[in-house]
C-alpha cells in the first residue's frame, strides 16, 4: 500500500512527511522534488508568504546514493517564516502568553475546529488547517509522480475558470503545456490569462477573493486500475476523495460529469472503436467519462475537474462573532492569498498522482522498480481482443467435463 502522513503547522518550525510503499531501485533526487514544490509556489494572486518561503524538501530516509531503498521516505521542509513566530509557536510554555485569536472567519475551520477540539484560541486550529500543509503533500506527490513517469504516465493541469472568466474548451492533446507552465494563472491562451489576471486584481482592490475550476489530466494510464468489486476500491471514488481533501475544494467531476448529466445516454457514452492497431486497442471516439468506467480506468486519459471556492480569509473581513463572547465582530484577517486556483492545479496533480500510483502498485506490485515494470509489461501483452490474448497463451490440455 502506498500511503503518506504529513505533520506541522503553518508557522511552526517545519513541515514533515513520510511516504511509504515506493519500490526500491527508483532514481530520486531532492532537486526533482524541488521542481514540483516550486511549481506550487507560483501563480498570480498569491500572498506575501510565497516571497518568504523557498520550499525545499530535505530527504531524511529511504534513499541512498540516489536510489530508493523500499522503506519509508522521510522529508523535512523548513518554514523560513518561523523565525518571526518562535514565541507564538513555541513548543515549550512561554512566560508571556501569545495574543489570543477569538474572531471567527466564516468559511474556514475556525468555528467547527474550536468546538470539536475544545479550544479557546483560533490559532490552535488555523495553524494546522492552513493550506500551508499542501507543501508537504506536493513533496510526497513528487515522488509518486516520478514513479508514474517510470511507467509512462504523465500528469498535467490547467485552469478552466477564475472568478467567472472561462477558458475556451480544448481537447487535452491540443493543449500547449509549456505555455500553461509559463502562464501566471495556468492557461494556454494569453487573452484569457489577461482577463483572469484583471479579475484577480479587481478582487484584490475590493479586499475580496476569487475561486475557480481546475482540470487535471493523466495520460498513459493503463486499463484496469481500481475495481468494481467494492465501493472503496473504485478509482473515480478514490480520486474524488483525494481532491475533496484539498483546502477549499467543494466539487469534483470526473470527465464531463457536470455537463454530461444534461445529455441523453446516446450522446454521452464513449463509443469504442474497432481494433485496427493491436498495440493500441480499445480507442474511443470521445472521453466524456474521463478515462474511467465501472470504477476502473479504461485506457483513455484520466480527467478530473474540481471547483475551488474563494478563500475564506478576506482583507475586507466579513461580519462574524467572537468565539468567547458570542458578540458581533469583524472576522479575523490572517495573511492570505487572493486567489489560489493556479497552485491548486499543482496540488490537484499531486493528489491524482498519489491515487494512481497507489492503484498501479496494487495491481502490479513489486518490491523493486524493475519487478513492477516486468509485471506491467507482461500485463500489457494480455490487454486486447480476447481471442488474441488466448492465442498468445501457452497451449493447455482441455479439462474433462464434470
Amino acid at each position: 500500500m502506498l500511503r503518506f502522513l504529513t505533520s506541522g503547522e503553518s508557522h511552526g518550525e517545519a513541515l514533515s512527511v513520510i511516504l511509504e510503499g515506493i519500490p526500491a531501485g527508483m532514481t530520486l533526487s531532492e532537486d526533482y522534488i524541488a521542481e514540483q514544490m516550486a511549481r506550487r509556489q507560483r501563480g498570480y494572486g498569491r500572498g506575501g508568504r510565497m516571497q518568504i518561503e523557498k520550499d525545499f524538501a530535505h530527504i531524511l530516509s529511504g534513499v541512498r546514493h540516489g536510489k530508493t531503498l523500499g522503506g519509508p521516505i522521510g522529508m523535512f521542509i523548513e518554514n523560513k517564516d518561523w523565525v518571526n513566530w518562535t514565541q507564538q509557536m513555541s513548543v515549550a510554555p512561554v512566560e508571556e502568553p501569545a495574543k489570543v485569536i477569538t474572531r471567527i472567519r466564516p468559511g474556514h475551520a475556525d468555528l467547527a475546529g474550536t468546538m470539536k477540539y475544545g479550544q479557546d484560541d483560533v490559532r490552535n486550529v488555523l495553524e494546522r488547517s492552513s493550506a500551508r500543509e499542501s507543501a508537504a503533500r506536493v513533496a510526497a506527490g513528487a515522488i509518486a509522480r516520478k514513479f508514474l513517469e517510470e511507467m509512462g504516465i504523465a500528469l498535467h493541469s490547467h485552469s478552466i475558470s477564475i472568478g467567472g472568466v472561462w477558458a475556451k474548451p480544448i481537447a487535452p492533446e491540443q493543449i500547449d503545456w509549456e505555455q500553461v507552465e509559463q502562464s501566471q494563472v495556468r492557461v494556454a491562451d494569453p487573452a484569457i490569462e489577461a482577463a483572469m489576471i484583471k479579475r484577480i486584481d479587481q478582487a484584490k482592490e475590493a479586499g475580496d477573493t476569487m475561486g475557480g475550476i481546475v482540470e487535471v489530466i493523466a495520460t498513459g494510464v493503463p486499463i484496469g486500475l481500481g475495481s468494481f468489486i467494492q465501493w472503496d476500491r473504485k478509482i473515480d471514488a478514490r480520486i474524488a476523495f483525494a481532491l475533496m481533501s484539498m483546502n477549499a475544494v467543494k466539487a469534483v467531476s470526473i470527465g464531463d460529469g457536470w455537463e454530461g448529466s444534461n445529455l441523453p445516454g446516446s450522446e454521452f457514452q464513449d463509443v469504442i472503436e474497432p481494433v485496427t492497431d493491436p498495440a493500441h486497442p480499445w480507442q474511443r471516439r470521445t472521453n466524456r467519462s474521463g478515462g474511467t468506467e465501472g470504477g476502473m480506468t479504461n485506457g483513455m486519459p484520466v480527467v478530473a475537474r474540481f471547483a475551488v471556492k474563494p478563500i475564506a480569509t478576506l482583507a475586507k473581513p466579513l461580519p462574524s462573532v467572537d468565539l468567547i463572547t458570542g458578540e458581533k465582530v469583524q472576522a479575523h484577517f490572517e495573511r492570505s492569498d487572493v486567489c489560489q486556483v493556479p497552485p491548486a492545479g499543482v496540488i490537484g496533480e499531486t493528489m491524482v498522482g498519489l491515487v494512481l500510483a497507489e492503484a498501479f502498485l496494487e495491481k502490479f506490485g513489486g518490491d523493486h522498480i524493475e519487478e513492477t515494470r516486468r509485471n506491467y509489461l507482461a500485463y500489457q501483452k494480455t490487454v486486447g481482443p480476447r481471442n488474441r490474448a488466448r492465442v498468445e497463451e501457452s497451449p493447455r490440455k482441455p479439462t474433462a467435463a464434470r
